[in-house]
């Protein structure tokens, strides 16, 4: 999971971006609208969490211009509490309104619900076959039996799930993984898969040669 992150206050913005990655997220944090307009076309994200005061451009502005190249769920930060305010916001194209001062743990969930909205799903709770992942706890079971993650092998195989039976390139697992600025190490994605594979089982991740790898989703 990839967050891209436009917040110009340096306090909160290194605050979610320590509990987004905490949450398994790579994050790419911006604090101009600009910037984060350009970054939006060339890179792969799985959601966007906006502020509003930002200090080039009006967050609305930057909303309409986000929305014109991208589907993303996209949730707003702001201490505007008027109505009219969120109901723009709304209409313009956000799928959901944190408003300042707030919890981190209700941000995290509320991105959760808005992502889950996103693929159609309703219960933070995603099951294929013997897999059993519940997105709020972060935990996992196969075949019953509850496994122990590092945080980008949870990411990884969130990933994989949450795209059952679709081959996924590795430089976009790779993108989804690991933030602007990390050192990604060229095997780095194999490495997880291998651990994935011991931890769970070989057949759960096919390797489809050349071109990625997905989630058998009828594994049992």
């Amino acid at each position: 999971m990839r967050a891209l992150l436009i917040e110009d206050d340096p306090l909160l913005g290194d605050g979610i971006k320590t509990a987004l990655e905490r949450e398994g997220y790579a994050v790419d944090w911006f604090m101009l609208g600009r910037e984060a307009i350009s970054a939006i076309g060339s890179e792969a994200f799985s959601v966007i969490i906006l502020d509003l005061g930002l200090p080039d451009m009006d967050g609305m502005q930057v909303l309409h211009l986000l929305r014109q190249q991208s589907t993303l769920p996209i949730l707003i930060l702001t201490a505007r509490d008027a109505m009219e305010d969120r109901i723009g916001g709304l209409d313009a194209g956000a799928d959901d309104y944190v408003l300042k001062p707030f919890n981190l743990q209700e941000l995290l969930a509320r991105l959760r619900v808005v992502m889950r909205r996103a693929e159609g799903r309703a219960s933070q709770i995603l099951t294929l076959g013997a897999l059993s992942i519940d997105e709020a706890l972060h935990t996992v079971s196969w075949r019953g039996k509850d496994v122990k993650l590092g945080r980008r092998e949870y990411a990884l195989l969130l990933e994989l799930a949450r795209h059952p039976d679709k081959v996924l390139s590795r430089p976009r697992l790779e993108n989804l993984l690991y933030g602007w600025g990390e050192e990604v190490e060229s095997n780095a994605v194999e490495v997880h898969i291998h651990h994935l594979r011991k931890k769970l089982e070989k057949e759960l991740i096919i390797n489809v040669r050349g071109i990625g790898y997905r989630l058998d989703s009828q594994a049992q």
